[in-house]
């Protein structure tokens, strides 16, 4: 009995002091991205790339409260956005099992009571017992799990930030094409006034018999094309909001309330703070995402590295049992006499498998080498983006204030050349010819001025900016009440402070 007890105690140091023991396999090394020091556009004094991005950088950069309410509601009740917590969620209960597996694999608790019958006597059979295995991890088996699960975790978390920056991307880029879309309605309406002045002006002089009904046609075919064009706007205006209701995680509805009156397109500052290239890596999640992944895929390697070594365990069984057929009877069932116990300890080797084994550690290092020139190549494609954001609002500024002396110029034509008109010293197709330039002219300036706003939001969503808003690394405070709630009520297996 002693005896047993000191190979118990040896079996169970080991199995104790194995966490402590070397883990095989490469440790994990955060790769330099391949980064540039400053932007293309650095000389640009509209540039600057030493202030640090601003989390509610809509906020600052187009001063509206109206889309500040409209990100506040979107971010609260996106349904995209819930669904990224709930899969944080999944990947904290990932981790938590690969935890667990650290300690005692399998354990279970068994109890049986029955009848046997042999020799015309029939007897009462009582079993109780509680089993036990243990796989110690040497060569740290389940802490590269456990690693995976972890990097996992924060790629899961990155990619709910992600979500969350493509979200206020999306919700400030609708809003601002709402406004653009309301201001060339606007305008269109104006030029469907100016040129129904026209056909009046047209019709007048046809009925004093000092033009021909050519004049009348034509003025009445440009009337009926601008008419045209605003049903059209207003189909875009409708579908516009019709999204932004989505992004709010609502059916499609009216949502005056929450825009208000027509307003104009939100203007902004010329000049951007954009911070240095080297932040893009703590700016923007799918960098991270990716990074994680390739700290995941680097513990994977280990992972596989284990199942070329023996792997220990410990074993064993504590039980009693009873059978009546001789002079005992259930009340026996916890003595001494009927106690029983096994215990064990081994290895494992698949020595015959090596081949197979090999091959899959070669095939996770290729694939750790593979999401490292996937991270590589994001890296490289965030900065083209941003690039191309900044190049995209700076001239946009250039070819906004052209486009805005094209249409003031294009307004005075029209004034001027319906004058001579009037008066009879230029045909009326030198008036058509200004107005349908008028109206090109100010949908031209009204199209500018919001993708001036649009090039601007499309720097910060290249630049990864709104993830900051995140206070809490806590899964479950990614999601709302009302969705803990549901799950609550589904189950009782979450912990009381979920």
């Amino acid at each position: 009995m002693s005896r047993s007890l000191c190979h118990l105690a040896l079996l169970t140091a080991a199995a104790l002091i194995a966490p402590g023991c070397t883990m095989v396999g490469p440790d994990y090394e955060q790769p330099e991205p391949p980064l540039e020091t400053d932007w293309l556009a650095y000389e640009d004094p509209r540039l600057d790339s030493t202030a640090p991005l601003t989390p509610a950088w809509w906020s600052t950069a187009l001063k509206d409260p109206v889309l500040d309410r409209l990100v506040q509601i979107a971010i609260a009740d996106n349904l995209t956005l819930r669904s990224a917590g709930l899969r944080v969620i999944q990947s904290q209960q990932q981790l938590a099992i690969a935890v667990g597996n650290q300690y005692p694999q399998q354990q279970d608790i068994s109890g049986s009571a029955g009848i046997e019958r042999a020799n015309r006597q029939t007897d009462d059979v009582y079993d109780f017992g509680f089993n036990i295995s243990w796989e110690a991890d040497v060569w740290g088996r389940f802490r590269r799990q456990i690693e995976t699960a972890s990097a996992l975790l924060d790629a899961s978390l990155a990619s709910y930030d992600g979500v969350m920056v493509s979200l206020i991307a999306q919700v400030a880029q609708t809003y601002v094409s709402i406004r653009t879309t309301q201001e060339r309605l606007r305008v269109a309406r104006y030029n469907v006034e100016l040129q129904e002045e026209s056909v009046r002006i047209t019709q007048a002089k046809f009925d004093a018999g000092a033009t021909s009904a050519l004049d009348v046609e034509q003025a009445q075919t440009l009337l009926y094309n601008t008419r045209a064009g605003v049903y059209a706007l207003e189909i875009s205006l409708q579908q516009l909001k019709n999204g932004l209701a989505v992004l709010l995680g609502r059916p499609p509805q009216d949502l005056r309330d929450l825009l208000g009156e027509p307003k104009p397109v939100p203007r902004v500052d010329p000049e951007i703070a954009v911070g240095m290239p080297q932040d893009l890596i703590r700016q923007r999640p799918d960098i991270r995402v990716a990074e994680r992944q390739l700290a995941a895929q680097s513990a994977q390697i280990g992972f596989a590295i284990t199942d070329l070594y023996p792997q220990f365990g410990v074993g064993g069984s504590i039980g009693t049992s009873v059978n009546t057929a001789g002079d005992r009877d259930a009340g026996d069932l916890f003595t001494n006499d009927t106690f029983r116990y096994d215990l064990s300890g081994g290895f494992q080797w698949n020595i015959f498998n090596y081949g197979r084994l090999r091959s899959n550690v070669r095939l996770q290092d290729a694939g750790f080498q593979q999401l490292l020139e996937d991270y590589r190549q994001t890296v490289l494609q965030v900065q083209a983006e941003v690039e191309n954001a900044i190049v995209a609002f700076l001239q946009s500024q250039g070819q906004l204030a052209d486009l805005q002396s094209a249409a003031d110029a294009a307004q005075r034509a029209v004034d001027i050349s319906t004058l001579q008109y009037e008066d009879g010293l230029v045909t009326f197709n030198t008036v058509i010819s200004t107005l349908v330039s008028l109206a090109s002219q100010q949908d031209q300036l009204a199209t500018a001025q919001g993708s001036v706003a649009s090039n601007l939001v499309e720097i910060y969503r290249a630049l990864g900016g709104g993830w900051e808003l995140r206070t809490s690394d806590d899964p479950v405070e990614l999601i709302p009440e009302g969705t803990r709630e549901e799950m609550l009520d589904r189950t009782d297996y979450w912990d009381k402070t979920f």
